[in-house]
């Protein structure tokens, strides 16, 4: 085969359509909804390349229509793990023996497949089946995927011509090996684009992989299983599993090649597989890599100095878009008193202009939560600020789920700053706020630090540079996506690496350089062009 040092396509984010009324997208993207709304879905597994069918069926049905039967997917079992870490381990070989370039073109077909003829249906599969708005899918299961894989690409790029320095007559060499057995991925419901990476990271470095998706977005799974396959990827690079968690974590971390684990998802649950993990480890060939992003309780902070506008926008955008159900979604707030009547109106007449409803209704801004389970959580939130001498709820607390998992944006006023909604992750459209007079601002700053152990995303808005400067250093370990006059959501990949510290993960920073290098091993080569016949050095000479 002819060799070459080769030079990528040029890589860049990829444009957000807009949808707006009008436009082809648009028409494109209702029909298609059109379509896939009539259901029959029969979703099966993909192991070693094959389509795995079950008699244990479960639903599909949309977070906002529940009465709409979509049709069915096929549950697996420990069976179906297992089978899933021998086609893992089969295909390796090859797969990691396979050119540099030629993983990467197979991930970069992907992309430019996605972003082209698959535009509509990822967008589609994502809005029906995750319940998500046209614009929050776009730059979700389109653009932040799309980006995932091409920068991926160029990252693994720039890792392999990391290389060593040479002595005059040595050549030093850095090989980036891919880990030694199977990674495991477990993806959460709320980003298509993290589910299609979680995966994918690891395959693009050589590795091979074992995939379970959140039950609740299969639908979404599958189709990017279904594009990767039409991009070339063999069969066994990876493989999608339908099973419950427990059954795969009990195959999967008590096989000796478990290498890695790629997770989204609760912090109770990456605690617990870590703990299974550590127990295990003696059992394994090598030590496993652990990278996993979890939860958050993410805040806003705003100074006496802020813009009272600028604040309640990034509240109304960052609280309560895609139902708050974003690992970096504004989840607390802490807002001046000379600032709270003015952001606090500004926040009520948002939320009174916000329709909620189904996504086929691109005006609605607020779509369903994921299911029945996370709703009768948030509602028993809102039942019990209702009931709360400690609180008040002052915009929205309305919710229904006669026909859909329907939850109004929620303001809740917190009295102390110690109340359960200020401390403890909700995922889901509620935010708790607590004013405070800017004299206390140091305890304050301190309640914020240490009220929770989360540390993913915040952010603080200022109209004053020192005051900026002064925050931002003393807050510096309360997120590892920190923003400055803006919301704190919507990273994007090669411009905000995203990723938080303390019990919001491992902070590695997916769709980077950082977390490419977690799924390899280095292997340093040296070679001596004239080796060595005397083994004296010259201090041992005599006088």
């Amino acid at each position: 085969m002819p060799k070459g040092v080769y030079k990528l396509p040029e890589i860049k984010n990829e444009p957000v359509l807009s949808y707006a009324p009008g436009s082809k997208e648009r028409e494109t993207l209702k029909s298609t909804l059109t379509e896939l709304n009539k259901g029959g879905l029969d979703i099966p597994m993909i192991i070693d390349g094959k389509e795995i069918h079950t008699n244990d069926t479960k639903d599909i049905r949309p977070p906002h229509n529940h009465r709409n039967l979509l049709g069915y997917y096929h549950q697996g079992d420990k069976s179906h793990v297992q089978m899933a870490i021998d086609a893992a381990l089969k295909a390796k070989p090859s797969w990691e023996a396979m050119n540099w370039e030629s993983r990467a073109a197979i991930f970069l077909k992907a992309a430019d497949l996605i972003a082209g003829p698959y535009r509509a249906q990822f967008n589609a599969v994502t809005m029906i089946g995750q319940s998500k708005n046209a614009h929050q899918s776009e730059i979700d299961a389109v653009c932040e995927l799309v980006d995932f894989y091409r920068f991926n690409v160029k990252n693994m790029h720039e890792i392999y011509s990391i290389q060593p320095n040479s002595s005059p007559g040595v050549w030093n060499r850095m090989v980036w090996r891919p880990l030694e057995g199977f990674i495991f991925a477990l993806s959460p419901f709320n980003f298509t684009s993290i589910a299609g990476n979680l995966g994918a990271a690891p395959a693009l470095m050589g590795n091979t992989v074992v995939w379970k998706p959140s039950k609740t977005a299969v639908y979404s799974a599958h189709l990017i299983m279904k594009v990767l396959q039409e991009a070339g990827l063999p069969d066994g690079v990876i493989n999608l599993v339908y099973a419950g968690g427990k059954e795969a974590t009990e195959v999967i971390f008590n096989h000796r090649d478990f290498a890695g684990l790629h997770f989204t998802g609760s912090t109770g649950v990456f605690n617990s597989m870590w703990k299974t993990i550590g127990a295990n480890i003696s059992n394994y060939k090598s030590y496993p890599r652990i990278v996993g992003e979890t939860g958050g309780k993410d805040y806003i902070f705003a100074c006496e100095s802020a813009n009272a506008k600028q604040v309640a926008t990034a509240i109304t955008r960052g609280a309560f878009e895609y139902q708050g159900q974003k690992c970096s979604a504004a989840s607390r707030a802490y807002i001046p008193v000379n600032l709270w009547d003015e952001v606090l109106q500004l926040v009520s007449d948002d939320l009174s202009k916000i329709k909620t409803g189904v996504v086929e209704d691109f005006s609605n801004f607020v779509n369903a939560v994921i299911d029945e389970e996370s709703f009768d959580k948030l509602a028993k939130v809102i039942d019990d600020a209702k009931a709360s001498a400690d609180a008040e709820i002052v915009c929205g607390g309305e919710f229904d789920k006669s026909t859909g998992y329907f939850i109004k944006p929620t303001v809740i006023l917190a009295k102390t700053p110690d109340y359960i909604t200020m401390k403890e992750e909700l995922f889901g459209p509620i935010l708790t706020v607590y004013v405070y007079n800017p004299e206390d601002i140091e305890t304050v700053l301190d309640t914020l630090d240490n009220s929770t152990d989360y540390a993913l995303t915040g952010a603080i808005f200022s109209a004053d540079r020192s005051e900026i400067e002064r925050l931002t250093a003393r807050l510096t370990h309360t997120a590892g996506n920190f923003y400055i006059n803006d919301k704190p959501t919507g990273a994007v990949v090669d411009q905000q690496p995203f990723g938080g510290g303390r019990g919001s993960g491992t902070n590695d920073k997916a769709g980077s350089v950082l977390n490419l290098l977690r799924w390899v091993s280095p292997q340093c080569i040296k070679e001596t062009f004239v080796p060595a016949t005397d083994y004296m050095y010259p201090n041992f000479g005599e006088e």
